[in-house]
């Protein structure tokens, strides 16, 4: 196996929220007047930096202050139904078929992230489980994931990260790692395959695929 350690995205990856995220989003949309997307338009657009995905859905600017304030309502909105969200269907089969070290990286708050990680029967799993470490940030996974690596004492060349976004192959490009997209979660397929990147449809295809690299 050319790359021994597997970061894995939480949120659309290994978490099977997309309706309650989109639910949450219309919710937020819905506090400041705009209309509301359903899953298939969420997957079209939704990007980061996310103050440009709302702008674009609201048509018009999203100011600091006021993204600050619609990143409060969507994620109120999101704890409200998170304890019910599951595991996508293959994601412990797809955690168990990886040979070398593991790891997570989220962009969901930190110390709200293990608790939540644990509670889904995967404590111990991971090497290291990392959050974003900061009450607001939008923006994009490249710096977080340099981090994480850093504290993992892992070479981005020794990594390859499995993910749902562009973001996630921007990220895995910025510090030289490989990146498989899975389709299950935010991003549409269609997006996702013109990333150059590979493509799998189940996580554990995208093991899979991450051990070829």
């Amino acid at each position: 196996m050319a790359r021994t350690h597997l970061v894995w995205d939480w949120n659309g990856t290994l978490l099977d929220d997309l309706s309650l995220v989109v639910a949450s989003t219309n919710h937020t949309f819905a506090a400041v007047g705009g209309r509301s997307v359903d899953s298939e338009e969420h997957r079209r657009r939704f990007r980061r930096p996310v103050a440009e995905f709302y702008a674009e859905i609201l048509e018009r600017a999203v100011t600091d202050e006021e993204f600050e304030e619609l990143d409060r309502i969507f994620h109120e909105a999101y704890r409200m139904g998170l304890t019910t969200i599951p595991l996508a269907a293959d994601a412990e089969a797809a955690i168990k078929s990886w040979t070398g070290t593991q790891s997570l990286l989220s962009m969901w708050f930190h110390d709200e992230l293990i608790p939540a990680v644990e509670s889904r029967g995967l404590a111990g799993v991971f090497a290291r489980i990392d959050g974003r470490p900061t009450e607001v940030d939008g923006g994009l996974k490249a710096g977080h994931l340099a981090r994480h690596l850093e504290q993992l004492g892992v070479p981005g060349e020794d990594a390859v990260l499995i993910g749902d976004s562009i973001d996630d192959a921007d990220a895995a490009a910025s510090v030289g790692a490989r990146c498989v997209l899975y389709t299950g979660g935010f991003t549409h397929p269609t997006r996702l395959r013109a990333a150059g990147v590979p493509v799998a449809d189940t996580l554990l295809e995208a093991v899979s695929l991450a051990k070829a690299l």
